[in-house]
C-alpha cells in the first residue's frame, strides 16, 4: 500500500504551491527587470516571434534547412543582445525565469514518470509530519541509536534473567524488524511494565519503516477505539477511519488495556485484528498488561490472536524514567 492517498495529497499540494511561488516570484523580478530595462521585454518579444517562424517554415516545408538557420542566427542574436542589456544592470538572463526548489522535475515530482528524487523525500517528511502529530513523541527523539541500555540493570532479577541481556536482544531484533519490514512482516505483541521502552522502540521501528516508504498509522488503543465508535453509526456512510486501519502497512497500537472496557471496544479491538490478520498486515501491539490480566479484560479470541499470532517481547527491568530521576538525584 505504501503511503496513504491523503500523505500523497499533501504532497502534491506543496508541489503545486512551490511551483506557483517559482511563477509568481518570476513575474515580480521580470516586472522589476522590464521597468529598469523596456528593451528587454521588446527584445523576448522578437525571440518569441522566431519560435513561432521556426514552426511557421517547418510545416510549411521548401528549403527549412536554410529558413530555420536563419531564424536560428537571429535567435541567437536577440539572446546576446538580451544578455548584453541585461549586464548593464548586473543581471543575467536566468533571473527571467522561474527558480525551481528541484531543478531536476521542476517541482512536479515526476521525470519521464519516474518518481523524482524529491518527490519521496516530501513523502518522507509529509509522512513525519503527519505522524507526529498522533504520537506522544517525536520520531526524531525516538530511534534505536538513542535507545540507552545504561539504564538496564546488569544483574540477574529475581526470576533469573539480565534485564539488560534481555534488552539488547529486544532492540537487535526490533532493528532487524525495522531494516527488514515487508507489509506482511510478523505482528509484534510487547508486554511489560510502565517505561520500559515499548514505546520508544515502536517508535523507532515506525521512523525507519517510513524511511522505506511504508504507510505506519499509530495510536493509543483508547484513541483508536474511540475514533471508531463515533464512525460506527447508523447514519454514517464514511468508514475512513476503519480502512486506514485495516489497511495500513504497520499499525501500532500504544497503551492496550488502558481503555474504557465495555463490550464495544472489545468487539472492535479484535474485529480490527482479525481484519489485519486476515489481510496479512503487521501490527504491534504495547500492553502493560500480563497474559493473565488480559485473559480477564479481553475474550478469548482476542488474547489468542495476540498471544497465537505474534511475536511475543517481554520487557523487563525497573522504569527508566524512575532510573533516570535516581542517577540525577545522585
Amino acid at each position: 500500500m505504501g503511503y496513504s492517498r491523503e500523505i500523497y495529497r499533501k504532497a502534491e499540494d506543496e508541489l503545486n504551491r512551490r511551483r506557483q511561488k517559482a511563477f509568481t516570484d518570476a513575474e515580480k523580478r521580470r516586472e522589476r527587470i522590464y521597468a529598469e530595462l523596456p528593451e528587454v521585454r521588446e527584445l523576448e518579444t522578437k525571440l518569441t516571434r522566431t519560435g513561432v517562424a521556426a514552426a511557421r517554415a517547418v510545416f510549411a516545408g521548401g528549403d527549412t534547412k536554410t529558413e530555420l538557420e536563419k531564424l536560428r542566427s537571429e535567435n541567437l542574436r536577440i539572446q546576446a543582445e538580451i544578455r548584453r542589456i541585461l549586464g548593464t544592470k548586473s543581471y543575467i538572463p536566468a533571473d527571467l525565469e522561474e527558480v525551481y526548489s528541484c531543478r531536476l522535475c521542476k517541482d512536479r515530482g515526476y521525470i519521464d514518470g519516474k518518481m523524482c528524487s524529491c518527490m519521496r523525500s516530501l513523502l518522507r517528511s509529509t509522512a513525519y509530519d503527519e505522524f507526529n502529530k498522533k504520537a506522544p513523541f517525536s520520531l526524531e527523539r525516538c530511534t534505536f541509536d538513542n535507545f540507552s541500555l545504561e539504564w538496564y540493570q546488569n544483574t540477574p532479577n529475581q526470576n533469573g534473567n539480565v534485564p539488560r541481556r534481555r534488552m539488547e536482544r529486544i532492540l537487535q531484533y526490533c532493528r532487524s524488524y525495522a531494516e527488514n519490514f515487508s507489509p506482511n512482516s510478523e505482528s509484534l505483541l510487547m508486554e511489560g511494565a510502565t517505561g520500559l521502552g515499548k514505546t520508544h522502540l515502536s517508535l523507532a521501528i515506525a521512523g525507519r519503516v517510513i524511511d522505506r516508504g511504508f504507510g505506519v498509522i499509530y495510536g493509543s488503543a483508547p484513541d483508536l477505539l474511540m475514533m471508531l465508535k463515533a464512525e460506527n453509526s447508523y447514519y454514517n456512510t464514511d468508514h475512513t477511519v476503519l480502512e486506514n486501519l485495516e489497511q495500513c502497512d504497520l499499525l501500532i497500537i500504544d497503551d492496550l488495556g488502558t481503555e474504557f472496557p465495555n463490550s464495544f471496544t472489545k468487539s472492535a479491538a479484535y474485529n480490527l485484528l482479525n481484519a489485519r490478520l486476515a489481510r496479512e498486515k503487521a501490527t504491534i501491539v504495547n500492553t502493560n498488561l500480563s497474559i493473565s490480566e488480559m485473559k480477564r479484560n479481553y475474550s478469548d479470541r482476542l488474547v489468542s490472536r495476540l498471544v497465537g499470532d505474534n511475536e511475543y517481547l517481554t520487557f523487563i527491568g525497573e522504569d527508566v524514567r524512575i532510573a533516570r530521576k535516581r542517577k540525577n538525584r545522585d
